[in-house]
């Protein structure tokens, strides 16, 4: 080797040394820099998590204080238990920082001091101390405790956000050094190839001009050129590995990456940006607008020429996470995606380019959004089950004594019609009532092994008659024994209201139709969807050839009022109803909708163990006998009701507002045949809990319960536990008899 070769191979190898070590370095500080990122994100929801404890052990104490219900008592105990480790797992996350450690100290002794004033007045309730309720509430101390501990939790979000801005800043830019630093390597070593080919074709010509001039030297010539021949492949074999560490560096990146001139030509792209952008080679930034409309980060709003990315980089611009959203033209799925961008300066300060990363954050907004939108449907499922069992005793009384009304007026034609509207009044708010509890998943579901291609093909059989000639009812069964651990009834009325719903988006004719095959979901699939355990499910699928629905509409589509139909033509509960069954049941629903293309709505079903079970016979309608009914039952007027109804019956009669005075007769000696409870009674005993005692004084006692909504007395993973009957409030006179007959003929024990 030469010395001009020594010296630009030197020269060369010690700049490829100096880049090496620089992109090391900033690699090892990108990672760090992720690090922090993810560090931060995990803050943040422990502290969201911690707000939610607060919020719900103060919503159990609220309630337990409202219905003294002890499943609210139980509900703040579990709460209770989580608060002080919370806090204490949050404090060790934030350690690196002192003030946050130090505002956290400061808030821990505040919020477990509202905690223990929120036991303290559910202890005062629970024995029934007036005075110490009054004495602690005029205090007016917890509602400040909360006030101030949730504005130390709203300042710390705030400091944390911050950080975490800053710390994905700090991160991108460090990216884009870095990726720029690969770029200048890769640059040094093709402009070193070329000087060393350059260097080595003269001193190849300078070896045959002296061959040429004297042949004594020709040996030592040769044996120059072989050493220098050796020299050059291993150094062109040590330039060959810098090139390929640095392309399979960027080829292998996450993030799409565009390295584009001041005309917006792709210099340099990876494969990141082929699947994420659909940028193929020859293609412009021109080409690739043209293939999709790009929207502000709020799915709405265009972007306008001036705010695209490469306008404002090329503008000298540099800017990090621009939000965006992507909608291909093609009809493939929306991308949310961040774009961070840096321009390229040549010698004079001109900007001669710009390099343009973007991120797919498509998965954590779905996730997100999925997470906030299961949190607002089990919020409202709440709501709905804490008020059902008030309305519940009020139709009970109302449908019962129109029901009689109804029949007592029949030599006043005028008066019954009247009543008979008052009726159906009635009835159609206890379907209200029912639907909003499926929706909570509050109804007490009856699950056997059904067979589902014979389940299938008999609604299909009902659905003709009841969508017209107009709807085109097709079917696709799987073949094979196919069965599913769900309540009959229920999958019958979800089929038919997605089937009246189908027919009501295909004003003009269509066709319906329906699939039933077994699947298997994977753990991909639960990742993507939060509320999905893996393994095996009978997928049942409604399709239909309608106006489809546009997103915003599918993502409010299972809450409970939301309708786009007409006033009056749809309550806005059909959907939510069938949500709330395969949510009981322990299954997955999922909407797959494209406006002017039609819609699919699928139940994945938990799969059956065995032979399909037989339907139970329908038992004829009952009729009175002279047995003693002990009832207990707080609500005076439902419990005059149901006396009343009893007592028309031929049933002598007991009746009890509440667990301790049924226990009181009782233990006197009072003798019944049957008891009827309510599971929801005051007094600090569940109806279950008062049949249990009732048990150990009288073996063998016959119990019949009654409920306005599903409690976890009687009724766990939706499933009435075994053993013990119930009738649903509300509930008519020949609904009473035949239960009551049922109990009594049964020997079921409580």
């Amino acid at each position: 080797m030469i010395p001009t070769q020594r010296v630009i191979l030197g020269a060369g190898l010690a700049i490829l040394l100096i880049i090496t070590a620089a992109s090391i370095g900033l690699d090892v500080k990108s990672r760090s820099d992720a690090a922090w990122v993810n560090h931060t994100v995990q803050v943040l929801k422990k502290i969201s998590d911690l707000r939610v404890l607060m919020r719900s052990a103060e919503s159990a104490a609220r309630g337990y204080e409202i219905y003294r219900n002890p499943s609210f008592s139980e509900e703040f105990q579990a709460v209770h238990a989580r608060i002080a480790p919370a806090l204490a797992d949050l404090k060790r996350s934030v350690r690196d920082t002192p003030e946050h450690v130090a505002l956290l100290e400061g808030t821990e002794p505040l919020a477990l001091r509202r905690i223990e004033i929120a036991a303290e007045v559910m202890r005062l309730r629970a024995g029934n101390d007036q005075a110490g309720i009054a004495a602690l509430q005029g205090k007016g101390e917890g509602r400040g405790l909360m006030d101030t501990v949730m504005g130390n939790f709203d300042h710390l979000s705030a400091e944390e956000e911050r950080l975490l801005a800053a710390r994905s800043q700090d991160s991108r830019r460090t990216g884009i050094v870095l990726l720029g630093i690969d770029v200048a390597g890769a640059l040094v070593i093709l402009l070193l190839v070329v000087m060393m080919m350059r260097e080595s074709r003269r001193t190849e010509g300078a070896l045959k001009s002296t061959l040429l001039e004297t042949t004594a030297a020709n040996q030592q010539l040769e044996t120059a050129v072989a050493e220098r021949t050796e020299h050059l492949v291993t150094a062109h074999d040590e330039l060959r590995l810098s090139v390929n560490v640095l392309q399979s560096t960027f080829h292998s990146m996450a993030e799409a990456v565009l390295v584009i001139d001041a005309e917006g030509n792709v210099l340099l792209s990876n494969p990141a940006a082929e699947r994420m952008l659909l940028h193929r080679t020859g293609m412009n930034l021109r080409n690739l607008r043209a293939l999709s409309t790009v929207l502000h980060g709020d799915g709405v709003t265009p972007l306008k020429p001036d705010e695209l990315p490469s306008a404002r980089v090329l503008r000298g611009e540099p800017f990090e996470n621009m939000e965006m959203i992507v909608r291909p033209h093609s009809g493939n799925a929306p991308r949310h995606l961040m774009i961070s961008g840096r321009p390229m300066l040549d010698g004079q300060g001109n900007v001669s380019g710009a390099v343009l990363v973007y991120h797919d954050a498509t998965m954590s907004r779905e996730t997100e959004r999925q997470l906030y939108q299961s949190q607002k449907l089990d919020a409202i499922g709440k709501l709905t089950g804490g008020v059902a069992h008030d309305f519940n005793n009020m139709l009970t009384v109302i449908s019962g004594n129109t029901e009689t009304l109804v029949a007592s007026l029949k030599q006043q034609p005028e008066l019954q019609r009247v009543a008979r509207l008052i009726d159906e009044a009635a009835e159609r708010c206890a379907e209200l009532i029912q639907h909003l509890l499926a929706f909570a998943r509050r109804q007490p579901l009856q699950p056997r092994n059904v067979e589902i291609n014979a389940a299938v093909a008999d609604i299909a059989k009902l659905l003709r008659p009841t969508l017209g000639e107009q709807i085109e009812i097709e079917t696709v069964l799987e073949q094979g024994q196919m069965t599913a651990h769900i309540d009959p009834s229920r999958l019958t009325n979800a089929l038919l209201n997605m089937a009246i719903n189908a027919r009501d988006a295909m004003p003009n004719g269509g066709k319906l139709l329906l699939e039933a095959h077994r699947v298997v979901l994977d753990q991909a699939y639960a990742q993507n969807n939060p509320d999905v355990r893996p393994g095996p499910y009978v997928m049942l699928a409604v399709s239909d050839t309608g106006t489809g629905m546009p997103t915003e509409v599918q993502q409010q589509a299972f809450e409970p009022f939301f309708t786009t139909k007409e006033v009056g033509k749809g309550s806005g509960l059909g959907l939510s109803m069938v949500y709330g069954f395969v949510k009981q049941s322990g299954g997955h629903i999922k909407i797959y909708s494209e406006e002017g293309h039609g819609t699919t709505i699928k139940l994945y079903l938990p799969p059956g163990e065995g032979m399909a079970e037989v339907a139970p016979t329908t038992t004829p309608q009952a009729e009175g006998g002279a047995e003693t009914i002990f009832v207990v039952e707080d609500d005076p007027l439902v419990r005059n009701f149901v006396t009343v109804q009893l007592q028309s019956l031929g049933y002598q009669t007991v009746a009890a507002p509440d667990g301790k005075a049924a226990l009181e007769l009782i233990q006197a000696g009072q003798p019944f045949d049957l008891l009827f409870t309510d599971v929801v009674i005051p007094g600090g005993m569940s109806g279950r809990e008062l049949a249990d005692k009732v048990a150990t004084i009288r073996p063998g006692v016959k119990v019949l319960y009654t409920s306005g909504y599903t409690d976890n007395a009687i009724v766990h993973h939706g499933k009435l536990d075994d053993g013990v009957m119930l009738l649903t409030k509300p509930y008519r006179r020949n609904q009473l008899a035949e239960m009551i007959r049922k109990a009594l003929g049964g020997g079921v024990a409580g």
